[in-house]
């Protein structure tokens, strides 16, 4: 047996596919997981051992964890590209929110891909994330538009792409890798829904380096274990604001002397990422 370290890049029916200086090996996990009820992620790196003739293996340690997500099932990563139609569907301004807050709980870095740019000029939903300080690229899989900016961003990064059914991811990974490896879906014309095809959590390495990640979770995607109460915190342009409310435990939602009411009515905050950060609030409340 010969033992290697290396990355998880794909997980399916059981079998680990590692990614190693010597190449991919498919691998088991070892029982003792089983009974630690312990699960291998997408993402993880770890230590394995190959028989070189059958060139299969077993997973026997899995390295500490940067972050991960229970779902979808994804571990370290570093940037997320979260995938915005300009149009048809249109964007999900919740949903982008909702990622976002993700992201930030686990403290990843964001991008936001504004897709299908080919169909609308210029969204105005686009300057409500550029003034709140995130990278935002306008990007075309039909036309190839900023292509080679995206693949600049990914550099070195394992990235996660996340985002509404029909938006277009699978469509602009094939645009970054040029070798159609992700199956792509039509959108409904009726209901504006994509068609799901993504069907696990596939890690795919890039030329320049880094990983990228398309995974069927999107719209599942858990925020963790922050208490509510926090959750001003993940949105970003808020910060300046908390701390000088009239009221400690200020909910920022209806409190008289809010510091984060007062600014979004002076239109230093966006109606639409309040209202988002007012839905996240009720949504968790609730399931409590």
């Amino acid at each position: 047996m010969t033992n290697y370290k290396g990355r998880i890049i794909k997980g399916i029916g059981g079998f680990y596919y590692v990614d190693t200086a010597a190449g991919v090996f498919e691998c088991r996990a070892r029982g003792i997981f089983r009974k630690e009820k312990i699960t291998p992620l997408v993402g993880d790196m770890v230590e394995i051992s190959v028989d070189e003739t059958s060139k299969t293996g077993s997973v026997d340690l899995i390295m500490p964890r940067k972050n991960c997500f229970i779902r979808p099932p994804v571990s370290n990563v570093t940037q997320m590209a979260v995938v915005v139609a300009a149009a048809n569907p249109k964007p999900n301004l919740y949903l982008l929110d909702k990622l976002i807050a993700a992201a930030e709980d686990k403290d990843i870095q964001i991008l936001i891909c504004w897709n299908k740019m080919d169909l609308e000029e210029f969204p105005s939903e686009v300057e409500i994330y550029e003034k709140a300080g995130f990278k935002v690229i306008r990007v075309s899989a039909e036309t190839g538009q900023n292509i080679d900016i995206l693949k600049k961003s990914l550099k070195d990064e394992i990235t996660v792409f996340a985002g509404n059914s029909g938006v277009g991811k699978s469509s602009l990974l094939n645009q970054i890798l040029g070798d159609g490896t992700f199956e792509t879906g039509e959108v409904s014309e009726r209901v504006e829904r994509g068609k799901h095809t993504t069907r696990h959590s596939e890690l795919a390495s890039l030329p320049e380096g880094g990983y990228i990640i398309d995974t069927p979770g999107f719209g599942s995607l858990e925020i963790g274990e922050t208490d509510y109460t926090d959750f001003a915190y993940l949105f970003r342009e808020f910060e300046p604001y908390l701390g000088g409310c009239k009221f400690r435990d200020c909910s920022h939602t209806v409190e008289i002397g809010c510091k984060v009411l007062e600014a979004l009515k002076n239109g230093g905050i966006s109606q639409s990422r309040h209202d988002s950060y007012c839905r996240l609030i009720k949504e968790t409340d609730v399931k409590k």
